[in-house]
């Protein structure tokens, strides 16, 4: 079944579905259609939420979360359905899927839920018959760039802090995976959320994406994607002084150290490399393993990477979805060939696709310069590469443009505590997957992985949507 959407303007779904989406997983079956915006769609997105945020932001905060609130409510009388829709348009399994409609759900309510809480604080003066207070007030008109990896979790997660503060939102989700953010929309609007405060449009990063960065209404963008157009968007947004946060690539390490749980270590790094197909900007992507380990890991991991079937998402028995495109594919299949070319081993995996299901890949005997051990693939390839002591291996660890996550298996506690005070990134796990993140904890890169600014994700993602005003009230 095909489903069309559209563009939300001021309240109004418009726009001619022109674009086509199809099952990752079956190709030949049309998921969705959706417009493609031109800058003149844009231009009226964001005339209209300029026009309602003044409105919006004068409503009580609790009457804002409120509607978050009863947005999540219909989507979880929707969830199954929701869940279903973003397996065929995206390819996670159904488990990985009904998680992430899970998190939509719940950062609706965690964000509709902090309307309660005060903005501001109540601060003392050294002035005689003087109260110091702040305000927290929205920044007006943000614009939103999401990825097609979490079609519908990082639009929420962007949206939900931004309207809970008062601001009107214009939001471009993915080419690729118009559907669930429409689901998320719809949600909204039908919640009561006021026409004109929720914009969506669909269609191309050079085209919708770069009219929302030139436009002087835009008083913030938040961005999830690639390095390369995340620093491009940031110069554009700075020469103006627009407030910018960039969530973008990552090559992330684990460690794994003499005195690990090898079997413990190869579930956790199987984890954080294969699931969600290795397409997350946290998933594991280079292993490095000391001595004492290291024969054990690489035939402990090749092990667990059995556990891990692609196939249709929605067909019991998959444990790994297809690669989203024919384009990721090719980046996929290149790095493997490369690798081997370079002198990797493949001990599990790296057999030629059956169309776009791809099984997860172990590579061995990975030389430290090899691209593989440096290049963001985005797919469930990972590269297990020796080191002779921890120290060396956490230099390798930092050794690279990116700094999104890092992990270490360890039983030593103070390598642990070591571990988390140095490594450049902007999450470190221990003894824990790459991937996940409790969605009350804030969460970012440094280096090329962010902008190193605003955080995004629990009560920090108010932050970057809002500026403070000190007010001096002599009485």
């Amino acid at each position: 079944m095909t489903t069309t959407v559209q563009n939300l303007i001021g309240g109004r779904w418009t726009g001619d579905p022109v674009t086509v989406r199809r099952n990752p997983a079956r190709p030949g079956e049309e998921v969705a259609l959706s417009p493609s915006a031109t800058p003149a769609d844009v231009d009226a997105a964001l005339t209209a939420a300029q026009e309602a945020q003044p409105a919006w932001a004068a409503l009580p905060a609790p009457a804002r979360g409120a509607i978050l609130l009863d947005a999540a409510d219909l989507l979880r009388a929707r969830h199954a359905d929701v869940a279903a829709d973003l397996v065929r348009e995206e390819g996670k399994t159904l488990a990985e899927a009904k998680g992430e409609v899970r998190r939509a759900i719940d950062v609706l309510r965690f964000f509709g839920s902090l309307a309660w809480k005060s903005s501001g604080e109540v601060l003392p003066s050294g002035l005689p018959a003087t109260t110091i207070f702040t305000r927290h007030e929205p920044v007006g008109v943000a614009a939103l760039i999401t990825p097609w990896n979490f079609p519908i979790a990082i639009p929420a997660w962007k949206a939900a802090p931004a309207l809970v503060s008062g601001n009107a939102v214009v939001l471009k989700p993915a080419e690729l995976t118009p559907l669930s953010a429409t689901h998320l929309a719809s949600a909204l609007a039908e919640a009561g959320l006021p026409a004109g405060v929720l914009n969506v449009v669909h269609g191309s990063g050079a085209v919708a994406g770069d009219a929302l960065a030139r436009d002087r209404r835009v008083a913030a963008l938040s961005f999830t994607g690639s390095t390369a157009v995340g620093l491009g968007l940031h110069r554009t947004l700075s020469e103006r002084r627009a407030r910018v946060q960039l969530e973008m690539g990552g090559k992330n390490a684990y460690l794994v150290v003499d005195d690990a749980d090898v079997a413990a270590a190869a579930r956790i790094v199987a984890a954080g490399a294969f699931g969600l197909t290795g397409q997350a900007c946290t998933a594991t992507s280079r292993v490095y393993c000391t001595p004492g380990v290291l024969p054990a890991f690489v035939e402990a991991l090749a092990k667990e990477s059995e556990a891990f079937v692609p196939g249709d998402g929605l067909r019991e028995g998959t444990t790994m979805g297809p690669v989203l495109s024919e384009q990721q594919l090719d980046t996929d299949v290149t790095a493997i060939r490369q690798a081997r070319a370079d002198g990797a081993t493949v001990v599990a995996g790296g057999a030629d696709p059956d169309g776009q299901l791809l099984g997860p890949t172990v590579l061995a005997d990975v030389a430290h310069e090899s691209g593989v051990a440096k290049e963001e693939i985005f797919g469930p390839v990972v590269a297990v590469i020796g080191v002779d002591s921890y120290e060396e291996g956490l230099a390798r660890v930092n050794d690279s443009p990116y700094g999104l996550t890092a992990g270490v298996c360890t039983t030593n506690l103070a390598t642990a505590h070591h571990f988390a005070a140095h490594a450049q990134v902007g999450v470190v796990k221990v003894n824990r997957p790459t991937t996940g993140l409790d969605l009350n904890v804030p969460f970012g890169g440094v280096k090329d992985s962010s902008s190193n600014t605003f955080r995004e994700q629990g009560t920090a993602a108010l932050d970057f949507y809002t500026w403070s005003k000190t007010v001096y009230l002599g009485h």
